[in-house]
């Protein structure tokens, strides 16, 4: 899998990041689903994702069937189960669907899974070798916050579509790309008091360094708040922010999220795109959901932002956040959940120079989400 192209401005800004992996970028992302033949199809009809590769029955796979689905470095995995109980059933049962692995790819999955244990993390999978006629991928694996796993992918000797086990996914069906290019980070929400804990985890397990943190007077509107801290490797190709409650007059979407998911685990990717109004466009054509941002919003945030290169206009119709930092000014838009259960969304985000994360669109952004926790009866 190439790697995004967003590290070079972040290796300046966190140098005290110890790459002794090193990570070269996310290779994929795997989610358990009730029904992944039915996911398989919305993340490629609503999405613009195209089919990469499947395991299942033909392929002898008699307890799991898994789809593959690309979209220029993004790659998903959706994993289904073939048989009653077991630990994919148990997980779906706990949690619904969500993210299980998030797995990063290395030049040494071997050395990556020993350098990691050794630093106290614990191992889910030993470093196995999986091999076909088209060569070897290494695979290994440890826990994180929750039921979360890394997995750690070396696959330079590796020419075929995904991994041993796989074969190609031919289907007709092939909607057009949506124009997300690349995984810019993923959210972890964590219980009370654990933030700090997993912060230490990545810093100390894995070699990141903190990139800049939130606390409640950051992130807070006239009833919830949560505090956030985003970590990142030292090349700045895997950035995780992990959020945890703080107190507040009602309950914050981090605490509804534990509730429904029942423990931590992934709130949400936020996906890249060179051109978000006309991917955020193709999105909602597509039926996608994006939290409602009222139209006051806009009113005077060329005045705290600054010059833009984009039109308002349809920044504004279609509800698209903007925020500046000291490099430059991103755009950013966030999903309504798009599972029956309120936890896992997605963010789409365009970068025009800035690293931040949008500190400045928090109040409109965690208004816009207490809205949708009132519709739920959830605040």
């Amino acid at each position: 899998m190439a790697t995004d192209n967003t590290s070079l401005s972040l290796e300046k800004i966190v140098p005290q990041a110890d790459d002794f992996l090193p990570l070269l970028g996310t290779d994929y992302v795997e989610l358990y689903v009730g029904n992944a033949k039915q996911a398989a199809h919305y993340y490629q009809a609503a999405w613009g994702f195209q089919p990469l590769a499947y395991r299942g029955l033909e392929t002898g796979s008699k307890k799991t069937v898994s789809y593959v689905l690309q979209q220029d470095k993004i790659r998903l995995v959706l994993t289904s189960p073939l048989e009653q109980d077991g630990p994919i059933n148990a997980h779906i049962n706990r949690h619904g669907d969500g993210v299980k692995t998030v797995a990063l790819l290395v030049d040494d999955a071997t050395r990556s899974w020993e350098e990691t244990t050794r630093r106290g993390a614990q191992s889910f999978l030993a470093p196995e070798t999986m091999e076909d006629a088209d060569g070897k991928v290494v695979i290994s694996g440890i826990h994180t916050y929750g039921e979360t796993i890394h997995m750690f992918v070396e696959r330079s000797a590796y020419k075929g579509v995904f991994m041993p086990g796989f074969r190609e996914w031919k289907t007709s069906y092939a909607p057009p790309s949506a124009g997300l290019k690349y995984i810019d980070h993923m959210v972890g929400n964590v219980g009370w008091n654990e933030m700090n804990k997993w912060c230490e985890f990545y810093a100390k397990v894995m070699g990141f360094a903190q990139l800049i943190s939130f606390d409640d007077k950051d992130i807070s509107t006239e009833y919830t708040a949560l505090m956030s801290k985003v970590m990142s490797n030292g090349n700045g190709r895997i950035k995780f922010p992990i959020n945890e409650p703080a107190e507040g007059r009602k309950k914050s979407q981090i605490e509804e999220y534990i509730d429904f998911y029942n423990g931590a685990g992934v709130q949400h990717i936020a996906l890249a795109t060179d051109n978000i109004i006309e991917t955020v466009t193709t999105l909602c054509n597509n039926g996608v959901e994006f939290l409602y941002v009222p139209v006051s919003y806009y009113d005077t945030i060329l005045e705290r932002v600054g010059k833009i290169d984009e039109d308002l206009a349809p920044l504004k119709e279609l509800g698209i956040l903007i925020d500046r930092d000291e490099e430059g000014y991103l755009l950013q838009i966030f999903t309504k959940p798009v599972l029956d259960r309120p936890t896992m969304f997605f963010e789409i985000i365009q970068r025009k120079g800035a690293q931040s994360f949008g500190k400045g669109n928090f109040k409109a952004l965690f208004e816009a989400i207490e809205r949708e926790q009132e519709n739920r009866g959830t605040l």
